[in-house]
């Protein structure tokens, strides 16, 4: 019984010389078997991505048919060009797997609740402000005191306070823009 190596070699010789239904039948017989070795060296790559690599062969083959030299097994030239698409596809992918989210949807669905280091980054932008501005920003922005009750607390008028918020909201953004950077 031949091996199916063995008829490749006469395929890819007449397509080599132009025969465009030798080259047809070479791409169908080999096709299947370079799938087989794809998905059985890239299982882990998923099947959408071995079908990806068996076009990457199949194109390979093509642009390269003409390195084989006739006389030659056809199977171990086209098995290697098949091993290092794989392999490439491996290095391609990198250290990431991919998973479907579908799998998972129901255990990572969770409610987002607060920031825990919010309060611990407005303290200290906070604590960079002077005195009167921390504490107005302090009464009216994170306790909800409005402008009058802060400025009868702080013997200020409305809209000396009103002024005062203004200027501290503005020297927050300044702060702010200077250490995102």
């Amino acid at each position: 019984m031949a091996e199916q190596g063995d008829e490749w070699a006469p395929l890819l010789a007449a397509a080599n010389a132009g025969d465009a239904r030798a080259y047809g039948r070479f791409l169908q017989a080999v096709t299947p078997v370079l799938r087989g070795i794809v998905r059985a060296k890239g299982g882990s790559l998923g099947v959408a991505t071995c079908e990806d690599v068996l076009q990457e062969v199949l194109l390979a083959i093509h642009l390269k048919r003409h390195t084989w030299q006739p006389g030659h097994p056809v199977r171990p030239w086209a098995y290697a060009i098949t091993r290092h698409k794989v392999i490439d596809a491996f290095r391609a992918r990198g250290r990431k797997i991919d998973v479907p989210i579908e799998d998972f949807a129901d255990v990572l669905a969770a409610d987002a609740g607060p920031d825990p280091t919010e309060a611990a980054d407005m303290a200290k932008m906070i604590g960079m402000l002077d005195t009167r501005s921390a504490t107005i920003i302090q009464k009216i922005g994170l306790e909800g005191v409005s402008v009058a009750d802060t400025g009868a607390a702080m013997t200020m008028s409305e809209g000396a306070v009103r002024v005062a918020l203004h200027r501290a909201l503005k020297t927050l953004a300044i702060l702010r823009e200077r250490h995102v950077k």
